[in-house]
């Protein structure tokens, strides 16, 4: 599959780019999608939660009724998790849910969603992207020029770049990632990726590795 290259003004360079078919167009696997997915939003949690059990609640420990002819459960203590303000029985308590993934699995989700978006037709190559300072504006008139200003759009570079990063930070719509940072999520949350012809090498490249 071929893509032509555009420029920053949305105009065609004359150029154009291959996408491997090792990666971009093979039979998507949802079920890898699934796990990878999983697996990142899962590591996203902190874990912290945390109430109290009966021995860490506050309170005395003495026995609040007698043990019979009340005709009700035998009464405990205060810290009873069946009276308001006990402990509470099998809480929640910190955590990690972190879980391994192989790495075999993960790489075939990124190329699964990978094929996803070429086969919608939502992959864009561009020349190159580079501000000479960060402006907002500069970006919006960007996007404006490639028609995706109104889709939630990732950006791929091959390194970090700070004017881009600052100057598409306020916009809702538009994230910047390298492809060292590209994961699952982050495709399938976009509508359309716009990649560098740079960094589109370089994913195909260190696909190959």
């Amino acid at each position: 599959m071929e893509l032509k290259i555009l420029d920053i003004q949305g105009k065609e360079t004359g150029k154009k780019v291959s996408l491997d078919d090792a990666i971009f167009g093979i039979e998507p696997n949802d079920h890898a999608i699934y796990l990878d997915v999983k697996q990142y939003l899962a590591n996203q949690r902190q874990g912290t939660h945390k109430s109290r059990g009966r021995s860490e609640v506050i309170g005395s420990r003495r026995k609040l009724g007698r043990q019979k002819g009340s005709g009700m459960a035998r009464p405990g203590d205060i810290k009873s998790p069946i009276r308001v303000g006990g402990g509470r029985v099998f809480g929640p308590v910190p955590r990690s849910y972190r879980f391994k993934l192989n790495k075999k699995v993960k790489q075939l989700a990124r190329k699964s969603a990978l094929s996803y978006k070429a086969q919608n037709n939502a992959i864009i190559v561009i020349n190159e992207l580079n501000f000479d300072a960060p402006k907002t504006k500069d970006f919006v008139t960007l996007t404006n020029n490639l028609q995706v200003a109104d889709k939630k759009t990732l950006f791929i570079l091959t390194s970090g770049n700070k004017n881009v990063y600052l100057s598409a930070r306020n916009l809702k719509k538009s994230k910047i990632a390298t492809v060292s940072e590209l994961n699952t999520y982050s495709i399938l949350d976009a509508h359309n990726l716009v990649f560098t012809e740079d960094a589109l090498v370089t994913l195909q490249q260190n696909f190959k590795a």
